[in-house]
């Protein structure tokens, strides 16, 4: 990507196997100014994410060599590109499944394509913007470098996606300050999209950054209002 949020021919890779429908949203996309590689199967969009180098991924879950499921596990096994999810499922179970295998977003087909858009450039801006701070934050064991994106415990390197790195940044930055879920998410996520991400973005930086993720010590619940951050700054 280039200096601006969401740079001017920012390439978005579309993984449908319904043509009319990766036809429509290529055309959406484009009329706002993004670049457009269309794939029908997993095996295609591999090979483009490879090649192409995507800044982000419009997943379908429904695709006639494996499941969007599968294949977003297999993009963030070489990857932290942005991925949303596009899929005519609704149920929560696929929903909070999506979400904890590292998608940034999860879009139901009855959205427009201008809201699908929009959700894009969201989460493509909040991708870029997690690059652009400088300091090094320092806590107990935990290490946060904002500007070259890396986390660290006791000196060992521990993969984030950019949301979860996201979430943490916004935590990190304010030690001892609860906040909400509801202002989490708009944090984070922005104006679009399910709540109830939250808490599963925080079980996955717990199950990373914890000792003991089932009685945590640096991000707490606060019962009743939210999360903390309670790491000492050193």
């Amino acid at each position: 990507m280039g200096t601006s949020a969401v740079a001017e021919g920012s390439l978005v890779l579309v993984v449908e196997d319904e043509r009319e429908i990766g036809a429509l949203m290529r055309d959406f996309l484009e009329a706002d100014g993004f670049a457009v590689v269309n794939a029908e199967s997993a095996s295609t969009a591999l090979r483009a994410i490879d090649v192409d180098a995507p800044d982000c991924v419009l997943l379908d879950i429904t695709l006639p060599d494996e499941s969007g499921f599968d294949l977003c596990r297999r993009i963030r096994e070489r990857s932290d590109v942005p991925v949303l999810f596009l899929s005519a499922r609704d149920t929560d179970a696929d929903k909070l499944r999506g979400l904890g295998l590292g998608a940034d977003d999860y879009i139901v087909k009855s959205a427009t394509p201008a809201e699908v858009v929009a959700r894009v450039k969201a989460v493509m801006r909040r991708s870029s913007a997690a690059a652009k701070p400088t300091e090094l934050l320092r806590f107990n064991r935990l290490e946060v470098d904002l500007a070259a994106h890396e986390v660290r415990i006791s000196g060992r390197a521990v993969q984030t996606t950019a949301r979860e790195f996201e979430l943490l940044r916004v935590l990190v930055e304010h030690p001892r300050q609860v906040f909400g879920r509801e202002q989490l998410f708009e944090l984070v996520w922005g104006a679009f999209g399910d709540r109830r991400a939250v808490p599963v973005y925080i079980r996955r930086l717990r199950e990373k950054l914890e000792a003991n993720p089932a009685k945590p010590a640096l991000i707490t619940t606060v019962w009743g209002v939210g999360y903390r951050f309670d790491g000492i700054r050193r």
